[in-house]
């Protein structure tokens, strides 16, 4: 996400950020590219205005002039207004009421409501310690009843059964009774959506929500509308008490412009971002992250939370252990890496996320990094346990049933054991060494010396600093 806005913004604060002196004539250029990104970025142009607006005000006033940087305090005014612009802090979910706290979810068709009902059940279950019940109110479409009773089973949540030939208000209450009934702490209504915003969507929701007073009425809403998704939002947003929006597809959105214009125009801070597919990728939004990382600054917190979220421990532990033991890493090890790795989004997911690495994560997208890992996992997963174990039995025709089994070719195959011999010597080297090193280590993991490959990073490792 942000990735047009982020490289075309770097360009225009580049000029800027190393000047000893800031003038009129600088601040207008560097602004109106600025303004160009943002229009691009598909920003609503009012929202666009006012942050230029305020941008210029204070780089013209004493804060920037008195400065002993003023080209680096420019960029720290920019960060701050567009934190400010998306809404400066995390706000959370208030369930602060008599349980069950109702959480209705609003929206068109195709927004990923019924999914974003589904992970937000996984969110509340797994870090706030909650009973949650699911339940869908869309009758018009049996189909995503039946979607969201199958995720429900998935994140191991409670399921409320409803049919197409119920009314939504009936469902609802039902629901709302059985929650209560059953002592859950959230009960989560997933709501019908239409193409395009219509009187007689509105009324039904409109009605659904005044029978069962949700505590948070939530505005699902596709990123990659771009400023179509601010009308709908506005449209929604007169209809609805909304408390919030929940922006997903964002992994899709190379602009982000809806991210940066939804709060300015309803009001409403954002609440969730979407980041995937699987049930797990939905983030809590961290407006001054999010600046951050449009700035090309990082976003080692997220990082952080990322890892203790979705890091196996007892695993990382182990393969520790063994390293400091000086015992074999063999493929099984290096499997398990890539499958962590993956769990995190993939490389290109934590790249972006460390502070100046925004272009390496560009070029591992372009690379195809994904690609090549679920290659890499297809061919170790190919072998006998006793070929992961001990990859120096590997024959010419262990090799062929292997590259035949997994869809691959003998130079993946050759490319892949040579990748892992480099990091098995490393890894040898680090007997009684620490994690650090092992983390820094970790080159031998990428593509870099094939065609389309990855190019070598700080000399053929990780960025200095992941696993710091």
């Amino acid at each position: 996400m942000f990735e047009t806005l982020s490289d075309r913004l770097a360009r225009s604060l580049k000029k800027i950020s190393g000047k000893s002196r800031l003038n009129h004539d600088n601040i207008q250029g560097t602004l109106r590219e600025v303004r160009k990104a943002l229009l691009e970025a598909d920003v609503a142009l009012p929202v666009v205005k006012e942050f230029t607006n305020h941008v210029r005000k204070r780089a013209l006033g004493q804060e920037v002039a008195r400065s002993l940087n003023p080209g680096q305090q420019f960029l720290k005014v920019v960060q701050s207004e567009l934190t400010l612009m998306m809404g400066e802090v995390n706000e959370k979910l208030d369930l602060s009421t008599q349980p069950p706290a109702v959480v209705l979810m609003a929206g068109l068709q195709g927004a990923g409501k019924t999914t974003s009902a589904a992970k937000l059940a996984r969110y509340l279950k797994d870090r706030e310690k909650k009973k949650v019940m699911v339940v869908s109110a869309d009758v018009y479409r049996p189909a995503a009843i039946k979607q969201l009773e199958t995720l429900a089973g998935e994140v191991e949540v409670e399921f409320f059964p409803s049919d197409e030939k119920q009314k939504p208000v009936d469902i609802a209450k039902n629901a709302l009774s059985q929650a209560k009934k059953m002592h859950m702490d959230v009960l989560i209504v997933d709501t019908a959506g239409r193409l395009h915003v219509d009187n007689e969507l509105m009324k039904e929701i409109q009605d659904l929500h005044g029978a069962i007073n949700p505590v948070e009425t939530l505005f699902v809403i596709d990123a990659m509308i771009g400023q179509d998704a601010v009308n709908t939002a506005q449209a929604f947003n007169e209809a609805l008490p909304l408390t919030g929006v929940v922006l997903t597809k964002t992994d899709g959105d190379a602009r982000g412009g809806a991210a940066l214009s939804v709060r300015q125009v309803t009001g409403k801070p954002i609440k969730f971002l979407g980041v995937g597919e699987k049930v797990d990728a939905l983030e809590p939004f961290h407006p001054d992250r999010i600046a951050s990382r449009i700035l090309g600054m990082g976003d080692i917190m997220s990082l952080i939370e990322e890892v203790e979220q979705k890091v196996d421990k007892e695993k990382a532990a182990k393969l520790a252990e063994k390293v400091q033991k000086g015992k074999r890493f063999d493929l099984e090890d290096l499997r398990e890496q890539l499958q962590q790795m993956q769990n995190m989004g993939g490389m290109t997911a934590m790249l972006e996320k460390l502070p100046g690495m925004g272009n390496i994560a560009q070029m591992a997208e372009q690379a195809n990094m994904t690609k090549q890992f679920k290659q890499m996992d297809a061919i170790i997963g190919s072998m006998t346990p006793a070929e992961r174990r001990n990859p120096d039995i590997l024959n010419g025709s262990r090799k062929r049933r292997i590259t035949i089994g997994s869809g691959t070719n003998i130079q993946d195959l050759n490319r892949l054991l040579k990748q892992h011999k480099q990091m098995a010597k490393m890894m040898k080297k680090m007997k009684g060494g620490g994690l650090q090193k092992m983390m820094r280590g970790m080159g031998g993991m990428f593509p870099g010396g094939g065609p389309g490959g990855m190019p070598p990073m700080g000399g053929g490792g990780l960025p200095p600093g992941l696993g710091q």
